[in-house]
């Protein structure tokens, strides 16, 4: 494996203004907040000079237009930018080398109205990606990035040009030597290679877990979702493709789930493939336990408007949070929790959500 991943925050800059509004309408001020988060989900390197990314960018706060036509009111329009790139880079120094990206987008507005009358509409087009920077490689595994990203607008849409300077970290994943597989393999960890499991979701001891994660933490690190599954059946296959000596590993799993919901008892199913973060915390005689974190994995949802939710389309990414542990002499049977969200990541101007409750799940790994 030669993959990575990473994450950038930095000063955004949109130049939001009366001009984004529909004949009509007049503002006291907008507010830009200057703060923006870049994700690289997962990159790979073909080879040195050439790598694919892909990633997923957003303010941390809206943009925000206040008094519309005196109604001393605050009125959000929100914004992100998903997209591949193709990346490639040249070497400057030992450890400092430059690079360049470019390729295909998706940026998503979503305006709002007053009175059933649009006033920034709703915005979404494909455009190019633009990026450049330098990188400077802090060891093997952990690079420190500076960088510059261009994001087009479009004047037929009434969408203004993004900027994005930004520091960020990327986490490199290599082949591992001969010499550290044996080192590894010598310290008597164990890393399963395939993980089957089948998971029950229930709301009976509610959503507590799911709003601490998304309102109630000091630093909010999940997502919540309009819409709520009141039960659920889950089947999911991982398959490990990195793991370092102890603690962390890296796999690409496809799942299944079919959903009942909480208000109007709909049923609907989601198809995903997606990428689990999992950190062994704690190793033991009989047992292994771990923390792990699975975003963006691309899903197919069968239904859209869920319980009277716009989830946007059927097009949606699978979110996943949870513990567990790995236990048995060869470390043969899992058992997990986790909560779950699905939504298209602003991708679509219509985004409310799916709320997965509590999912207790048995595994077998081989």
């Amino acid at each position: 494996m030669n993959s990575n991943f990473g994450v950038s925050i930095g000063y955004i800059h949109y130049a939001f203004s009366a001009k984004q509004m529909e004949p009509g309408f007049t503002v006291s001020a907008v507010h830009i907040p200057p703060i923006g988060v870049s994700v690289n989900l997962i990159g790979h390197h073909f080879n040195k000079w050439l790598s694919a990314n892909l990633h997923y960018m957003r303010p941390v706060g809206w943009v925000e237009y206040k008094d519309i036509n005196g109604d001393n009111r605050e009125h959000s329009v929100w914004m992100n930018i998903a997209g591949i790139t193709f990346q490639t880079q040249l070497p400057l120094h030992k450890k400092i080398s430059w690079f360049g990206e470019a390729g295909l987008g998706i940026i998503t507005r979503k305006g709002f109205k007053i009175n059933n009358e649009w006033v920034v509409k709703n915005a979404n087009y494909a455009t190019g990606l633009f990026e450049t920077g330098i990188h400077y490689a802090i060891n093997q595994k952990w690079d420190l990035q500076l960088s510059l990203g261009y994001f087009p607008g479009n004047n037929k849409l009434k969408q203004p040009a993004t900027y994005f300077y930004s520091t960020g970290f990327t986490y490199n994943m290599k082949p591992l030597s001969e010499k550290k597989l044996e080192k590894n393999l010598r310290a008597g960890y164990i890393f399963s290679q395939n993980t089957i499991q089948i998971g029950m979701a229930t709301n009976a001891l509610g959503y507590g877990a799911n709003n601490f994660a998304y309102k109630k933490s000091p630093v909010p690190f999940f997502w919540g979702g309009e819409a709520e599954v009141k039960s659920g059946i889950t089947l999911h296959y991982h398959r490990n493709i990195f793991h370092a000596r102890k603690v962390f590993s890296f796999d690409w799993g496809i799942s299944a789930g079919f959903w009942q919901t909480k208000l109007q008892k709909q049923n609907f199913f989601t198809l995903s493939v997606f990428p689990v973060l999992r950190f062994n915390i704690i190793h033991s005689k009989p047992a292994d336990y771990y923390f792990y974190y699975s975003i963006a994995g691309p899903t197919y949802i069968s239904k859209a408007i869920i319980d009277a939710k716009n989830t946007g389309r059927h097009f949606s990414f699978q979110d996943l949070l949870g513990i567990g542990s790995f236990f048995g002499k060869q470390r043969k049977i899992n058992a997990e929790i986790r909560i779950g969200h699905y939504s298209n990541g602003n991708i679509f101007p219509n985004n409310d959500g799916v709320k997965i409750p509590l999912t207790f799940c048995a595994g077998y790994t081989f």
